[in-house]
């Protein structure tokens, strides 16, 4: 099945999920964001700047959905991207998140880190632990193909940084975020690619 293919399920799914979801009379809190990239450089003054491409920014109720595209981006010297998308969205009782891209480049201590496709969604419902997956076509870390596992924090070694990929966390709030790719070389770069966040209460 074609990648847009995929994503094209996927937004279906998402859409029939919010419209046969019952509706539920108690008040719940939910979490919700995608980006489809984002980095954060530092500077020789000490400072550092963050910038996203295509960036839902964070849910604001049940019931709100978001979503953010670029038909390309990047933040020179350290990333570009291709075909940037991100969606989130609520209901009573769940949440989901997607964000993807294709042919991202990503450049951090002499290192390129590239991709055909990225790809990270995060699920959470009401009374149950969160899920989250990535999906990486064709990653290559300074020109030499590497072998994604699928299982989360698969970490590769920089000369001066680290790839994290499948990146997860869970909060104590029962939040599950992922990061599908993210490359670090610290005091420098941290860039992010395909980040997905969903959590309700």
């Amino acid at each position: 099945m074609s990648h847009g293919k995929i994503l094209r399920w996927s937004l279906i799914a998402i859409v029939a999920g919010l419209l046969a979801s019952p509706s539920r009379s108690a008040v719940q809190t939910v979490a919700g964001r995608a980006s489809a990239a984002r980095a954060i450089t530092s500077s020789l003054l000490g400072g550092a700047t963050t910038t996203a491409l295509a960036d839902t920014g964070s849910l604001a109720a049940v019931g709100d959905d978001r979503n953010a595209s670029l038909a390309s981006g990047g933040v020179p010297p350290w990333l570009t991207a291709e075909v940037l998308d991100a969606l989130t969205i609520s209901w009573g009782d769940q949440v989901v998140s997607q964000a993807s891209t294709f042919n991202p480049r990503v450049s951090v201590g002499g290192v390129v880190v590239s991709a055909d496709f990225v790809m990270s969604r995060a699920s959470a419902a009401l009374g149950q632990p969160g899920d989250a997956f990535s999906i990486i076509d064709n990653l290559s870390i300074a020109g030499v193909p590497v072998a994604v596992t699928g299982a989360p924090n698969q970490t590769i070694a920089l000369p001066v940084g680290r790839v994290i990929v499948n990146e997860q966390t869970v909060s104590g709030a029962g939040t599950v975020a992922v990061n599908a790719l993210h490359a670090i070389v610290p005091g420098v770069a941290d860039v992010i690619i395909a980040s997905s966040t969903a959590g309700i209460q």
